[in-house]
């Protein structure tokens, strides 16, 4: 799949959510134009960290694609409710927020020019793998340490 040899592999396995059809608003963005954002399946971010990177996409001028979780039954607060009042509708033109995406084909992209994400392995090996420079913001467990090998180390973030 990473190399675009085979057309048909498309699909690496099951998805947890339904997945949305992001690709045709990718496919009308400029190359290396889009920052792809998502904290993978597990971390749940606080109310305030979904608004300061939502005010963060909105101010930066760029175009984005943002993975937010529907609210779970335990209680998670990955969910469009928990993001800034009027954030969807002013940002309508600039960004593209969906419950889920095929990542591996999200990161794939040639409109994906860089990838906000927790830095878990999965996450971090495909950007890595894709050559998608990451803006890191590590949640728990592996992820201080990838990112910091990510920013530190390997200078790709």
């Amino acid at each position: 799949f990473l190399d675009g040899r085979n057309p048909g592999d498309t699909d690496a396995g099951a998805h947890l959510w339904k997945t949305t059809n992001c690709m045709d608003w990718l496919n009308t963005k400029e190359p290396a134009s889009v920052v792809y954002v998502s904290f993978g399946s597990l971390a749940v971010l606080s109310k305030e960290q979904m608004h300061e990177i939502a005010l963060g996409l909105k101010a930066s001028g760029y175009s984005f694609l943002w993975v937010v979780r529907p609210p779970s039954s335990k209680g998670e607060i990955n969910s469009e409710e928990n993001l800034p009042a009027g954030f969807l509708n002013e940002t309508s033109g600039q960004g593209l927020v969906v419950p889920w995406c095929h990542q591996l084909q999200v990161l794939s992209h040639a409109s994906v020019g860089a990838f906000m994400t927790h830095c878990g392995w999965n996450s971090t090996l495909e950007s890595l793998s894709l050559g998608v420079p990451m803006l890191v913001i590590p949640q728990w467990s592996d992820q201080s340490t990838n990112s910091a090998y990510v920013a530190e180390k390997w200078m790709v973030g």
